[in-house]
């Protein structure tokens, strides 16, 4: 029997495509784009609102009030968004590729993607305590 998140993901509900998140949070990650490569380099500096010890949002509800340019997965749109890690739920599923074993959803375990290293716990500082312009000395090469 196929399991609701291995249907292709525009066939997912609203709360399934939610349901999908791996909980690494890397999205929550602020990115920087060389201007003339368009190349996305990740920094380990985090959305103030994310709960590091539970990679989630502390305020998920209200998060484009909180921080307008918060990233919003779509279902219709996932697939071209190839700064996503590659370890990303959603940018598998897009790719009609599997979840990981250290998924949730595969593993039955909310903790398992932390015990795996694919999460950010432990690795990241709040952007309240960095400014904007030196972000570039948090880059970071651990986000495939």
């Amino acid at each position: 029997m196929t399991e609701w998140w291995e249907q292709p993901i525009e066939a997912l509900d609203r709360d399934q495509w939610e349901a999908l998140c791996d909980g690494c949070a890397k999205c929550c990650l602020h990115k920087l784009e060389d201007e003339d490569t368009g190349e996305v380099f990740y920094t380990k500096v985090r959305c103030q609102y994310l709960d590091e010890s539970t990679c989630r949002c502390g305020d998920y509800s209200r998060r484009s009030i909180l921080v307008p340019n918060c990233i919003h997965l779509e279902q219709g749109s996932v697939g071209d968004l190839d700064w996503l890690p590659s370890t990303c739920a959603y940018r598998l599923r897009a790719a009609n590729q599997p979840l990981p074993e250290w998924h949730y959803l595969v593993s039955g375990s909310r903790e398992t993607v932390h015990s795996a290293g694919a999460s950010i716990r432990g690795r990241a500082i709040s952007d309240e305590y960095v400014h904007p312009d030196g972000y570039d000395e948090h880059i970071v090469t651990w986000v495939e």
